[in-house]
């Protein structure tokens, strides 16, 4: 590929490292805005719905929750339509979610609240194949992404070559604008070190999570629209099991815990230890189903926050993954990523282009974006004694003091269980539980 010259002014190109759903996000941010989108993919696409070898998480469950599939529906209108016809699973939050928590099942309410359950590479497929048919974004698979270029005056595209082929040759691509969609595993932090910036700081937490997942069919007459998630009486424990519907008459289940757990993938053992959870549900739903392919191991190690916005490279951002990442037990990251897509797209709509002023205001908010869901999670994987990193101190406790207070009056007040799902929805911010209807049952309630 012959990279073409960079256009004239902001309206230029952008390019998007990573094709995974937060890069096709990203890319399709910014349809409209910059002239030309090219997307730098590792990967050759599956023909189909399908898994891919740079999307190892996708064997296991995932869940856009409200804020996330209301945002995913707003950047891409018909897509939830398209992903409901092809199979995906509304899930009415509470009535069709069965959480256990440590208190038991919270108090029902009525709800406008979903969650949307499907595989990932449904969820994938329908999103790439609405940025496939856009003529202004081009997507180099089988290609990836070696460095970037510029210097401390701004980044100025990225370095690139065909994976797998000996001695491919390094090509220049330049762009008004890099968005670092490559997940986890990116590698920009240590580019930006080579061209003389500072170390991104980095806020890390790590639980130790490790879960395992088997899809398996459904049995007829079961319930397609319910879904279970099962905890430890004590929060501190850190176990769970899940059950979420998904699309050709399938569930996918899990079970998994924090450091110290070790979720087996045998077969006999897979099952017997969602036996062992603190409620039976999810093993006696399964009991006589039938097991689609085997059960598949994930620890996918550190959630890692990336403060990217204090270092400020010029014509530079990075979102999904590569900005945030969070413990996959609180099925906040598709959402987050669908966040700081629409954050992306706001920001340079509203600055008309790609220019330094419109970069700056979108990291601001992408970092923001993070920002309460981070808390949330690293607030509570602090809970567990194998935790390292995250929050600490005589704050974090008095919080966890307060949360377990809510939980407590949401089992049996309505008012507060819908201000607790709506905050773990993403759709409202934490702030809500300290609202007086929410505020005055949880301190002085019965």
């Amino acid at each position: 590929m012959s990279p073409a010259g960079r256009a004239v002014g902001d309206r230029g190109t952008a390019v998007v490292i990573g094709g995974g759903l937060a890069g096709c996000l990203a890319a399709w941010a910014l349809r409209g805005v910059a002239e030309r989108v090219v997307v730098v993919e590792r990967d050759r696409y599956p023909d189909g719905v399908d898994f891919r070898a740079g999307v190892p998480q996708a064997r296991h469950g995932h869940l856009l929750m409200e804020a996330g599939h209301r945002t995913v529906d707003e950047l891409l209108p018909g897509a939830v339509a398209d992903l409901l016809a092809a199979g995906a699973h509304r899930v009415a939050v509470p009535g069709g979610l069965r959480w256990h928590t440590s208190v038991g099942r919270l108090a029902q309410f009525e709800s406008d609240l979903a969650m949307l359950s499907c595989s990932r590479p449904l969820l994938d497929h329908v999103v790439l194949e609405r940025v496939r048919a856009e003529p202004s974004i081009e997507i180099l698979e089988g290609t990836e992404a070696v460095g970037l270029l510029g210097g401390r005056r701004g980044i100025t595209g990225v370095r690139i070559r065909e994976r797998g082929r000996d001695g491919a040759p390094v090509t220049d691509l330049p762009a008004e604008l890099v968005v670092d969609a490559a997940g986890r595993g990116t590698r920009s932090g240590r580019w930006l070190i080579d061209l003389g910036f500072r170390t991104t700081p980095v806020e890390r937490v790590d639980a130790g999570v490790a879960y395992a997942s088997r899809f398996y069919h459904r049995p007829p007459g079961r319930a397609d629209q319910v879904a279970l998630y099962v905890q430890s009486h004590a929060p501190e424990h850190g176990r769970f099991g899940v059950l979420l519907p998904v699309e050709g008459d399938r569930w996918i289940i899990g079970i998994g815990g924090m450091r110290g757990f070790e979720p087996s993938i045998q077969p006999e053992e897979f099952e017997k230890q969602l036996g062992q959870l603190r409620d039976p549900a999810i093993a006696e739903a399964i009991a006589g189903a039938e097991p689609v392919g085997p059960a598949r191991g994930f620890v996918p190690g550190p959630s890692l926050r990336r403060h990217h916005e204090r270092i400020d490279p010029p014509g530079f951002l990075a979102l999904g993954d590569a900005s945030c990442t969070f413990n996959p037990v609180y099925g906040q990251g598709i959402t987050v990523a669908a966040l700081g897509a629409r954050a992306l797209r706001d920001a340079a709509r509203r600055h008309g282009g790609l220019g330094p002023a419109a970069v700056r205001e979108a990291r601001r908010a992408i970092t923001a974006a993070t920002k309460d869901p981070w808390m949330m999670a690293a607030g509570e994987d602090v809970r567990f004694a194998g935790t390292t990193g995250g929050p600490r101190g005589p704050v974090v406790r008095l919080q966890h003091r307060f949360l377990d207070r809510v939980l407590t009056r949401a089992a049996t007040d309505a008012t507060v269980s819908a201000a607790f799902h709506r905050v773990t929805s993403l759709v409202e911010p934490p702030s809500t539980l300290f609202r007086p209807s929410v505020l005055g049952p949880v301190l002085f309630g019965g």
